[in-house]
């Protein structure tokens, strides 16, 4: 049985690549705070993960960089599998 392939050598060398552009989140256009890294960057949202364009669950691949973006954690998450083009819209007012 193959093991998880985000622990192989060619996915954490695309998400040190990607880490160094230093690039805002490509979701929500914010800032990444680079700097948080470590057990505090699995905590924290506003940390920098490795997001996909394409979802891996939708037929895209895992370490081709033209793939890759850099993204918030809670961006990523909150993301979930939609494409770029499905992007949340928002009320014009409170209801």
């Amino acid at each position: 049985m193959a093991g998880n392939p985000r622990n192989g050598r060619p996915y954490r060398r695309l998400t040190a690549y990607q880490r160094s552009l230093g690039l805002p989140c490509w979701w929500c256009g914010n800032a990444i705070d680079y700097r948080i890294t470590g057990d505090a960057a699995r905590r924290s949202s506003w940390a920098f993960t490795l997001d996909h364009a394409q979802p891996l669950s939708l037929g895209g691949s895992l370490t081709d960089p033209a793939n890759a973006r850099s993204a918030h954690r809670r961006c990523n998450s909150a993301r979930g599998n939609r494409t770029a083009g499905a992007s949340p819209t928002r009320a014009s007012r409170r209801w």
